[in-house]
């Protein structure tokens, strides 16, 4: 086999391994996979299995046309997607007169792994936080016609030296590290995803929690080991809620930093020349721009006295040593 490259060995494995090849069949099997929460993911798998589609709740996917009309709003307008490990939903966001409004509910059909964030290659564990998707991310991979890789790991992630890689949200309904969707409704997220990011939205945000971030909700898990960065995790959740926008999210000296976001709109400026992109680098996911997470400090505000002896606000510059703390 010489000539081929050894990363793609390894980019077939990988991808074999989230597309359930390697899995085993068994309830058992499963049940080890699944750990110890959302166990109706073992009746979604043998249901999908036995060819019992669609799955619960799922929205008519061969409605599209006819739900975005009913919805006022249009394939192409910019979206946002939130995940919920524990009530297995992925929610789709379009924007709407400049806030965003609850468009679809999907079911996941599967997920492995437990509650808490990926932190290894092989860890069979879901990511949790804040994540985005460029163009480059919806690709065609492997067998997944219509995949979209997730990101992971992101500033973040890469920050606390976890590691991973081709996290995605694909079809069918087995997965170890992944989001399996089934075939219909990943064939819809990945078609009003393309068509954001063709009109201009080059970020799309995807908020992955643990569970919906209530105040009841977070205190039933206060005494768990990922009960801190759930907290950190709430503020973009809490954000969200309150605004309906994607929040301003950046990641400083190994934290996440949430703003409310402003009245900036979630499209892009039109895409640079291929020149600029290579020397300025604005499709990576952290590379700023509407939707991104930024690698970078906010500015301090400074108290300072002027002439009159009265107080005043300055706001300073971040110190370059912090904004570099996360990448890679």
């Amino acid at each position: 086999m010489s000539g081929v490259r050894p990363e793609w060995w390894r980019f077939a494995a990988l991808l074999a391994l989230c597309a359930g090849l390697f899995a085993v069949r068994d309830a058992h099997a499963i049940s080890i996979e699944l750990k110890d929460v959302a166990p109706d993911r073992i009746e979604r798998q043998r249901a999908h299995e036995a060819g019992r589609l669609r799955l619960a709740d799922t929205p008519d996917v061969n409605r599209l046309a006819a739900r975005l009309e009913e919805a006022g709003v249009k394939s192409g307008a910019p979206i946002l997607m939130r995940v919920f490990k524990a009530s297995s939903e992925l929610e789709l966001w379009i924007e709407k007169d400049k806030r965003f409004i609850l468009f679809a509910t999907y079911p996941i059909c599967h997920w492995s792994g437990t509650l808490g964030p990926k932190l290894k290659e092989g860890d069979k564990q879901t990511p949790e936080g804040f994540y985005t998707i460029t163009q480059r991310q919806t690709r065609h991979l492997g067998r997944w016609r219509s995949a979209i890789n997730l990101g992971f790991p992101n500033a973040y992630d890469r920050a606390h030296s976890r590691n991973g890689s081709f996290i995605l949200m694909h079809g069918g309904c087995s997965s170890v590290g992944c989001f399996a969707m089934t075939d219909p409704v990943m064939r819809e997220i990945h078609d009003l995803t393309k068509a954001a990011i063709e009109r201009g939205q080059r970020h799309v945000p995807v908020h992955v929690f643990p569970f919906r971030m209530t105040e009841r909700a977070l205190a039933a898990h206060a005494g768990q080991e990922w009960h801190p960065f759930w907290t950190t995790l709430k503020e973009g959740y809490d954000s969200f809620e309150r605004t309906r926008r994607p929040p301003r999210i950046s990641v400083c000296k190994r934290a996440y930093h949430i703003e409310d976001a402003g009245t900036e709109t979630a499209l892009a400026d039109p895409p640079p020349s291929r020149r600029d992109r290579r020397k300025r680098n604005r499709f990576r996911n952290d590379a700023g721009g509407p939707g991104s997470i930024r690698v970078a400090c906010p500015k301090p505000v400074v108290a300072e006295a002027d002439t009159k002896g009265k107080a005043h606000v300055k706001t300073g510059e971040a110190k370059p040593a912090d904004a570099q703390l996360a990448t890679q």
